[in-house]
């Protein structure tokens, strides 16, 4: 097995006695590696005699080390500690949040810890408010996208949602929304936010942090906010029918409410909340634009080279695009640590509701018949921003195939 990425977590271990090791100061290092690396999330999973620790780079898992199994219980117990969990809580799975030293600045975890046959893995989330930039011109929007999105945050009131799995940008995007809202109106606005967890701590937002075993859940922190004169609400996610009801009547009594939500597809959030049960009039009165959201992997700009995609991907490409598309891959180089890639950036669609699908909303018409009218109305989708990515040399084909796959087929 080869340790490839590991500085400080393999140096420390190398040159400590095993007696001797420190549990804390093992961790300190498990986390600084894993954000010097830029690590959404870090996996340490037990199997057989290695406790193998990866970390999730631009989306995809990397092996930061290979530890001896004889560490996981006290490295378990530690991150246990860090959370306010109890070490004797076993077998069941337990979450948590923990800040980090100082020293790492201003990154908070969660963890989440979760029982296996071999013992429990965990798997921490990082917020890391240093790595991210709120700047709607960095997201990778178009500039028609980009407009709409900028006179929707305009608008005195509706439902804005953003969709895509996790890790595809929303909050990035959410965040980057009420910093323009922020430099646009200063102190001028009142803007609150009911988050399960707060991920980017900011200033002149009033940040709410839920406590489900309180009861503090997103419709008894919603309802109660409303009765702060907020101007702009974000809600975390919209995740049952309750929050959905309350996020769409704040919309119609003179909020801005801003909120992301699972679907496949933005034509399929209104199928999800007609499935809420939210009354077809409600959302065609509510709902001012959805935004889909994916992340690609960019190729190395030292080491992006032309080549040629697989015959199958090919096939799928017009003709007319064939003949002006030069494909392009990072080989891999000292710059990109041999991976062929340097960061993400998003592909989009923006899906705003125009008369003929809010009648077809009202008449609960399939998701198919929505989506045609989208695109007849001019929707550019995830597909195509992502073709337009390619055939710029900004990222590779089957990158984009994987990412889209379901627009494809």
């Amino acid at each position: 097995m080869s340790r490839a990425l590991s500085q400080e977590t393999s140096n420390y271990l190398q040159f400590t006695p095993a007696a001797d090791v420190d549990y804390g100061t093992l961790c300190n290092y498990i986390l600084l590696d894993a954000i010097r690396m830029g690590g959404s999330d870090i996996h340490i999973e037990p199997r057989g005699t290695t406790l193998v620790i990866r970390v999730r780079v631009d989306g995809k898992l990397k092996v930061l080390d290979y530890l001896p199994i004889e560490h996981h219980a006290k490295i378990t117990g530690r991150f246990k500690i860090m959370c306010d969990i109890p070490t004797y809580e076993i077998g069941m799975p337990v979450d948590g949040r923990a800040s980090t030293i100082p020293e790492m600045g201003r990154v908070t975890l969660r963890v989440s810890i979760f029982p296996l046959d071999e013992g429990e893995k965990i798997v921490i989330r990082v917020f890391d408010p240093s790595s991210r930039t709120f700047d709607l011109e960095t997201l990778g929007f178009t500039p028609t996208v980009r407009d709409q999105f900028v006179n929707l945050l305009g608008r005195p009131g509706g439902l804005i949602l953003l969709t895509g799995p996790t890790g595809s940008g929303k909050t990035t995007a959410i965040y980057a929304a009420l910093s323009w809202l922020i430099e646009q109106h200063g102190d001028e606005i009142s803007i609150s936010t009911v988050e399960d967890p707060i991920e980017i701590p900011m200033e002149h937002l009033s940040q709410s942090q839920l406590a489900v075993h309180k009861g503090f859940t997103y419709p008894v922190a919603l309802r109660s906010l409303l009765r702060q004169d907020p101007q702009v609400i974000m809600i975390g996610e919209i995740r049952d029918a309750d929050t959905a009801s309350i996020a769409v009547q704040a919309s119609l009594t003179g909020h801005l409410v801003i909120s992301t939500i699972h679907a496949g597809s933005t034509t399929g959030v209104y199928t999800r909340l007609l499935n809420m049960g939210i009354e077809p009039y409600l959302l065609c009165s509510s709902v001012i634009g959805i935004l889909g959201m994916r992340l690609v992997r960019l190729n190395c700009s030292f080491c992006a080279a032309p080549y040629e995609p697989e015959a199958n991907l090919i096939e799928r490409l017009p003709q007319e695009v064939l003949e002006a598309a030069e494909f392009r891959r990072g080989l891999g180089c000292n710059h990109c640590e041999f991976g062929g890639y340097e960061g993400r950036k998003g592909i989009v669609e923006m899906l705003i509701p125009n008369v003929e699908l809010r009648d077809a909303v009202m008449a609960k018409k399939p998701e198919s018949e929505l989506q045609q009218i989208a695109l007849n109305a001019g929707m550019e989708t995830l597909w195509e921003h992502g073709i337009r990515r390619v055939l710029a040399g900004e990222c590779t084909y089957e990158d984009v195939m994987s990412t889209v796959i379901d627009d494809v087929l």
